[in-house]
């Protein structure tokens, strides 16, 4: 019997094969199993779902809070494995049930910008990623979505009519580091997350980062001071 995930992610397939160039590079690199922090671009109320789709595994997701206050909406959200996040970052309620999830080796889509950009360019990352890749040691997974920005409110997720690009990087890890997880400390993680989304992406989306690319940071350049 087909679970609502699986329901969902049938139907959003065939909207994006029949309504949209939908284009998915790098699956291959995609771990079968184990823990997974999938952290992607936020062009639009569109990317779960093509994120979703242009898996071979199930996500979970953190999904901003207010898209939860429907009572209606809000069980369907949860029936597919998304639980609400407040924008800003710090939620450790969600964080708490995230790291819970990878413990027990399952996938975890998250959008580390907090909110959509309104002009298609990387926006800096909230820490609660950075916090959440160092608690769990979990591999990250860097996904850069281009075209969805095209698809304008929730009525056109059906019938996305546009090119879309999803673009998947390879998983790294980050360095265990000891002591107190400072905020700077977490942004400084986060950025580096960020980085390597942005090295997926074309350069008039890499906003906020675009300077960072060429300086090629990696996880090694951590520092716990």
């Amino acid at each position: 019997m087909l679970s609502y995930y699986g329901i969902g992610m049938a139907l959003a397939k065939l909207q994006l094969t029949l309504f949209a160039k939908w284009e998915v590079k790098g699956k291959e690199a995609i771990p079968p199993k184990g823990p997974l922090i999938v952290a992607a671009n936020h062009l639009s109320n569109a990317d779960p779902p093509v994120v979703m789709a242009s898996f071979n595994r199930r996500l979970n997701s953190l999904a901003k809070e207010a898209i939860f206050a429907n009572p209606l909406f809000s069980s369907i959200f949860y029936s597919v494995g998304a639980h609400p996040v407040k924008s800003n970052g710090r939620d450790m309620k969600a964080l708490r049930w995230a790291l819970k999830l990878l413990e027990r080796d399952r996938a975890i889509l998250m959008f580390p910008e907090g909110t959509r950009s309104k002009n298609a360019a990387l926006q800096q990352g909230k820490p609660g990623i950075g916090y959440l890749a160092l608690r769990s040691q979990a591999p990250i997974l860097p996904v850069a979505l281009t075209g969805t920005e095209n698809i304008p409110g929730m009525w056109r997720v059906a019938f996305p009519l546009c090119r879309i690009s999803v673009k998947i990087g390879e998983p790294f890890t980050l360095p265990v580091i000891e002591g107190k997880l400072s905020r700077p400390l977490l942004q400084q993680v986060t950025d580096i997350i960020m980085d390597r989304i942005a090295q997926l992406l074309p350069p008039q989306y890499r906003g906020y980062y675009a300077s960072r690319v060429p300086q090629g940071q990696r996880a090694s350049s951590i520092s716990s001071e």
